[in-house]
């Protein structure tokens, strides 16, 4: 039985896990490919460090010409060997909030992949920081021509069921 939501992929940028079990859900409950985005040079639990002004993540937060480089992404799940955004009609994006937007690498990638014409929605996970910073920030970035659904925050145990009532509402 084909997917009501064919040709999509969910790509993902995680540094503890959380965000990847949130990817891993719900490229199940739409039957996407999925990829994660390896950053050049992985992230530590120090550069992580929210508490720290000093840690990488705090200063890439903080200067907004930094593009975290992307090493590449790897294929987690689905039948592409090589990520080609041509491929999709709908983008899921899925990464931590990092001080209320999205972590560079993710303005990096809306940057490098043309997104014209492709529905894209945007999932996060925090503890308690909005997504609407991050949509903001990202839609900036991207072709002007995408189609940006609602995004919400869930956490990284967010069932399938609920996923699926999330992406039946928003994908209609």
């Amino acid at each position: 039985m084909a997917s009501m939501y064919a040709d999509t992929v969910v790509c993902y940028f995680s540094c503890t896990g959380n965000t990847r079990a949130l990817a891993e859900t719900a490229s199940k409950v739409l039957n996407a490919d999925l990829f994660e985005i390896v950053p050049e040079e992985q992230y530590t639990d120090a550069d992580i460090d929210w508490h720290d002004s000093n840690s990488r993540s705090s200063i890439e937060c903080n200067d907004s010409k930094s593009r975290p480089a992307i090493k590449t992404l790897k294929p987690v799940q689905g039948d592409n060997k090589a990520f080609d955004v041509s491929k999709y009609d709908t983008v899921v994006l899925a990464f931590p909030i990092w001080w209320n937007s999205a972590p560079k690498i993710m303005w990096n990638f809306v940057e490098q992949n043309d997104l014209s014409g492709k529905t894209v929605v945007v999932i996060c996970t925090s503890g308690s920081s909005s997504i609407s910073g991050a949509e903001k920030d990202l839609k900036a970035r991207a072709s002007k021509s995408a189609i940006w659904k609602r995004g919400s925050r869930f956490t990284a145990t967010t069932s399938e069921s609920e996923l699926k009532k999330y992406f039946d509402t928003v994908l209609k």
